[in-house]
């Protein structure tokens, strides 16, 4: 006579045929006569059903907390999960081989239900274990009532009870964990869907207090972002304790060439917006100094509002394109001429043209000479004993070489506008040059 149930590893792969031909002729015979009393037990209960669902229900009141909130706020559906699953656990005993595909679809779909809803899995097992013992309860007191010289004979089938029992817990934890995984997989690309839309300008209005609950970030805070690029050879994964202070609240968004780190500068209560005139308000995020070797960092302006961050993003970028290759930081907010030259690449070009020139047609070294100089002489505020320093020759050589530019140009250092067009000129022509 054939086990009533079997064990997860027979039903996959079958008994040892040399464990079946060890059995002893007596065992089967009382292997046979435990099946009949498991079998006259179980049919009163199958019809006793309802009655076996309401002490299963009460058993989960009153002894699982986690299912306390599910039976007020359904019920009718949990009553009917535990008697469909009664119902397939019950019919399984009568007919192990017909009833147990039955039997794990529906601990299948009740073990993904519940992941859905997210009932703890330790809440999930302990109702199916309670289920378990309910079930074998309820069978010896059946046979106790009606035939108690039979109850010993249970014992030989209680370890396949149980085994069905454990099969059916541990089919329930893998479901569970697996809904589980597509779950979060699912949150974390809907999470990173939104913010790409967010740092992209295109989210809709209706989606960014959605966003805003995703990140767990304010909507009305006031906001910057930080581009980051390069790196790579010394590990991303150091990039964003360096980039960004330990205990400020962020969210980073991983992209092919460059990540966008998004940071709250602060909530919008406590101290204006990022067009105010109080200096809080246009606090920029601290960028930290110990950042990987050849990593590039642009911080853009803070804007109001996460709806706002597209803007931040586009800023920040710019800032990046600065950079140099080796690597360095780059804060819009102190390279703004720069920016106005990036943010409309044909007139930046127009300009450098306009007024570079007559210098820009020289020969290349007559040309690089005279340029170097000016850009010397500029960023050493117009002092030329500085800039001869700096470029290794005499003071009077840089007075010539720069009379020389305004000679060819037509233009004068003394004139203030004619030193902006210079100076933009020239941004422009090192920033665009590779554009």
């Amino acid at each position: 006579m054939q086990q009533a149930l079997r064990s997860r590893a027979e039903l996959v792969h079958g008994p040892p045929s040399a464990a079946l031909s060890r059995a002893p002729k007596v065992r089967s015979l009382i292997d046979a006569d435990a099946v009949r009393v498991l079998h006259r037990s179980a049919r009163v209960l199958l019809n006793n059903l309802p009655e076996l669902t309401d002490r299963l229900v009460a058993a989960l009141r009153e002894r699982e907390p986690a299912y306390r909130s599910t039976l007020e706020s359904d019920p009718a559906g949990t009553w009917q999960e535990a008697h469909r699953s009664l119902r397939h656990s019950v019919g399984a005993l009568l007919d192990p081989r017909s009833a147990r595909d039955a039997a794990l679809r529906c601990s299948w779909k009740i073990g993904a239900s519940r992941a859905e809803q997210g009932l703890p899995l330790d809440a999930l097992l302990h109702a199916f274990r309670l289920g378990g013992s309910l079930i074998w309860q309820s069978l010896v007191e059946e046979t106790s009532r009606t035939a108690p010289e039979d109850v010993r004979l249970l014992v030989h089938v209680a370890a396949d009870v149980w085994n069905f029992v454990d099969e059916h817990c541990t089919l329930v934890a893998d479901v569970y964990r697996k809904v589980e995984r597509q779950h979060a997989w699912r949150q974390e690309h809907r999470v990173r869907l939104l913010t790409a839309a967010l740092l992209d300008g295109t989210s809709r209005i209706a989606d960014v207090a959605e966003t805003a609950e995703a990140l767990e970030l304010p909507e009305q805070g006031r906001y910057a972002v930080i581009a980051v690029a390069g790196g790579r050879q010394a590990g991303r994964t150091s990039v964003p304790g360096a980039v960004v202070p330990a205990g400020a609240r962020v969210y980073w968004h991983t992209g092919m060439e460059v990540d966008h780190c998004i940071v709250l500068v602060g909530d919008g209560e406590s101290g204006g917006e990022s067009g105010g005139d109080g200096d809080g308000a246009r606090t920029e995020p601290t960028v930290g100094l110990s950042a990987p070797a050849g990593t590039r960092v642009g911080v853009g302006p803070v804007v109001a509002g996460l709806a706002a961050v597209g803007d931040a993003r586009r800023l920040a970028d710019m800032a990046l394109s600065m950079c140099s290759d080796d690597g360095g930081t780059v804060r819009l907010s102190e390279q703004l001429p720069a920016a106005l030259v990036m943010s409309c690449p044909e007139l930046g070009g127009a300009l450098a043209e306009r007024v570079l020139g007559p210098l820009l047609r020289l020969e290349p070294s007559d040309r690089d000479i005279l340029l170097d100089t000016l850009a010397a002489w500029l960023d050493c505020d117009g002092s030329a004993q500085r800039a001869s320093a700096r470029l290794y020759c005499h003071r009077n050589t840089v007075l010539n070489r720069l009379k020389r530019c305004e000679q060819l140009t037509g233009r004068s250092l003394a004139r203030p506008a004619d030193m902006v067009e210079f100076s933009l000129a020239l941004t422009a022509r090192r920033l665009l040059r590779d554009t």
